[in-house]
């Protein structure tokens, strides 16, 4: 269902809202709720302006960052404020997910093995892919020892997930179908030029980068919210 946008933070309507930015980690929600389907509205922050830090978002974020998903009753009151990109899709399956078509059963023998690549992402690939943007286009002078650590770490990363689809050999990280493992990994290798990672090194990678990219779903997800120009 399309997303409403919103400007108002100070009653936020009824349902699901998402504060979020055109980031990786934002599009892992929007990824995960055009696939579910479900009604939602967004409100964009300004993360040049540092909107993140202003009083009515560390109420809800005390740490400052996108993503956050609130869950707002009929009444106005929020019933829940869910902060950190994995704990939102997490949350989202938990609720919303009742046929675990996205995520795996804690009863199920690819629970744990999920979790596991649930961290490989957040611990791991993320920050190390985002300290090698960082370094690559952001900082104010080019330091040669920052750009080689991350870039041969992130190129580390990327190996360690190549060898994982590998020994899948299902086309997903996890088992036979889509979960959070690939739903929380894949906005950040759709950052892969950004970070100067040529993907043309990791085949199942690549293949498995560009079969989640024709998703109707993901196609939608990465327009949410929109780049400012």
């Amino acid at each position: 269902m399309p997303a409403t946008y919103i400007s108002d933070t100070t009653k936020f309507p009824e349902g699901l809202t998402l504060l979020t930015s055109p980031t990786p980690n934002g599009y892992k929600v929007t990824l995960l709720l055009e696939l579910l389907k479900l009604p939602y509205h967004v409100k964009s922050i300004n993360l040049s302006s540092n909107e993140q830090k202003e009083d009515w978002f560390l109420k809800l974020n005390p740490n400052g960052k996108i993503p956050v998903l609130l869950n707002v009753g009929k009444d106005g009151e929020i019933i829940d404020a869910v902060s950190e990109s994995a704990a939102i899709l997490i949350y989202l399956a938990d609720k919303f997910d009742k046929d675990f078509k996205y995520h795996y059963a804690a009863s199920d023998p690819h629970y744990y093995e999920e979790l596991g690549w649930i961290f490989f992402q957040m611990a791991s690939l993320g920050p190390n892919q985002g300290q090698l943007h960082h370094f690559l286009n952001y900082a104010p002078e080019k330091v040669p020892y920052g750009i080689k650590r991350f870039t041969d770490e992130v190129n580390r990363l990327y190996g360690v997930l190549d060898e994982q689809l590998k020994r899948s050999g299902t086309g997903y990280i996890v088992g036979n179908k889509f979960s959070l493992a690939d739903l929380l990994t894949w906005p950040w290798v759709f950052r892969h030029e950004f970070a100067h990672i040529d993907l043309d090194k990791f085949p199942n990678v690549k293949k498995w980068f560009e079969k989640i990219s024709e998703l109707e779903a993901t196609k939608i997800a990465i327009t949410i919210p929109p780049k400012k120009a």
